[in-house]
């Protein structure tokens, strides 16, 4: 009996169906779900009205239907090969395999009491190790010369500490080479190597930061960023109805609108282009052709146009220190310690009281640093004199910005206007140049964002 050979699933198909698997634990957009649809019918699969689960269902070839899901399939006359089904289900199975066995990795890692920041580097960066060898072959595959690279490969140097570390050269010599020969370079982001030679790892937003870096090294005109967004938006679609895209915005309106916490860049990534003078491109990877928002320096918006965005962030945590001696290096020796723990720290307020010569100071921190925060002020606590320490989770930070409104009066005070007549308590203030933010109750953050979004008209750009 002949045995049928079973195709690979086409190269367009293994890309898009790791990016659907890699985002179905989350809430994800039409557009993936029109993409999801578009593959299932060019391999004859059922399409989705719903977010997918490839973990809990499993489909039955001859009926059409899966174990969890009793819609039949639409096209019932759709001839389906077993070698193409066994292709599917063999993708799936694998994908499923690696995803259980990176939970599982986690869970080994978790149950290690000693905490060592370089290995934990050395296991993290295997992702994109993997990755980039896969696209170096996928792109030979189609008869394009490629090959990886990885950091310590390059190299590319780094500085700084394990976990967090910043990008401080990239050699481009053997980048180069391979382009006289016409050869792609795939370049493994989120890595590099220290002077001791040990792999790092830079942190949030790290492959980000890395194209833009390697863009730099290489005399790029710009740098083109590929992400599951077609661009940068007025405020998250999902807060407010009728977000507009903008088609280009300032380098610091993105890094403002980054480091208040929107999420099509990090901060990291857009000081690099500002240190670099490196044009960023937003792009789709599920439409290739829109061409997306322009960030740079030179592409500045209608600045009578008070405010272009508006941002949320709602992994914000308040801590306060009571009673604390007003006396000069209280500050600096709290917040040089929070720093030598790679804390970052954002909202700060302190509240002076003469006569009895204390002070009140509060600030923000992520909320999964919180911990870690209290720690180190209770290490602090036989160094610097303080009554008590009051936290408080379950915050978001809110903020609006725009270059234009370093030239208009009344802004500040139109946004805590609109925020008061919905019932919005404001607990920290801080403000730049073209920027205010304030905390607020993390329930109240999707009334907020879309109250904002309305009164400053950012629907009618």
């Amino acid at each position: 009996m002949a045995t049928e050979t079973v195709n690979k699933p086409r190269i367009y198909t293994l890309h898009d169906f790791n990016t659907i698997v890699n985002e179905v634990q989350f809430e994800i957009s039409q557009s993936t779900i029109d993409m999801i649809n578009l593959l299932a019918n060019k391999v004859g699969a059922p399409s989705y009205n719903k977010t997918p689960n490839f973990k809990n269902r499993e489909y039955n070839r001859n009926s059409g239907r899966g174990n969890g899901d009793r819609r039949r399939r639409k096209k019932q006359n759709v001839e389906i090969s077993d070698a193409d089904w066994e292709a599917i289900r063999s993708f799936q199975a694998t994908e499923l395999e690696q995803k259980e066995g990176i939970d599982k990795l986690i869970d080994n890692i978790n149950l290690i009491k000693t905490q060592d920041d370089a290995e934990y580097d050395a296991i993290v960066s295997s992702g994109e190790q993997v990755t980039s060898g896969l696209m170096a072959l996928a792109l030979k595959e189609l008869s394009i010369p490629a090959r990886s690279w990885l950091g310590w490969q390059l190299p590319i140097f780094t500085s700084g500490n394990h976990r967090h570390s910043v990008i401080s050269k990239i050699e481009n010599k053997k980048i180069l080479e391979g382009f006289v020969n016409r050869q792609v370079a795939v370049v493994a982001g989120f890595q590099g190597v220290s002077t001791e030679g040990r792999i790092t790892t830079i942190g949030r937003g790290g492959s980000d930061n890395t194209a833009v870096f390697l863009a730099s090294s290489l005399n790029a005109d710009r740098c083109d960023i590929y992400t599951d967004v077609d661009g940068v938006y007025t405020t998250d679609p999902r807060m407010a109805d009728n977000v507009k895209r903008l088609d280009k915005v300032s380098y610091e309106e993105m890094i403002e609108m980054s480091s208040q916490g929107a999420k099509v860049l990090q901060t990291s990534s857009v000081e690099s282009a500002i240190n670099h003078n490196v044009k960023i491109q937003v792009r789709s990877t599920f439409h290739p052709d829109s061409m997306g928002t322009l960030i740079g320096e030179d592409v500045l918006n209608n600045e009578s146009q008070a405010v272009t965005g508006v941002a949320y962030s709602k992994d914000e945590a308040k801590v306060t220190v009571i009673g604390l001696v007003d006396q000069p290096g209280i500050a600096a020796s709290i917040f040089n310690s929070l720093s030598s723990k790679s804390i970052n720290v954002d909202m700060i307020v302190q509240n002076n009281f003469i006569e009895r010569k204390e002070t009140n100071l509060t600030f923000t921190v992520p909320v999964i640093d919180l911990s870690q925060s209290l720690s180190v002020l209770e290490e602090l606590k036989s160094s610097i004199s303080f009554e008590k320490v009051i936290s408080e989770d379950n915050l978001s930070k809110v903020s609006i910005i725009g270059a234009g409104m370093r030239n208009q009066p009344g802004i500040a005070a139109k946004m805590f206007d609109c925020l008061s007549k919905n019932n919005i308590n404001i607990e920290v203030i801080s403000t730049s140049e073209i920027k205010i933010s304030v905390l607020i109750d993390m329930a109240k953050t999707e009334e907020a964002v879309k109250s904002l979004h309305q009164i400053f008209e950012l629907d009618k750009l």
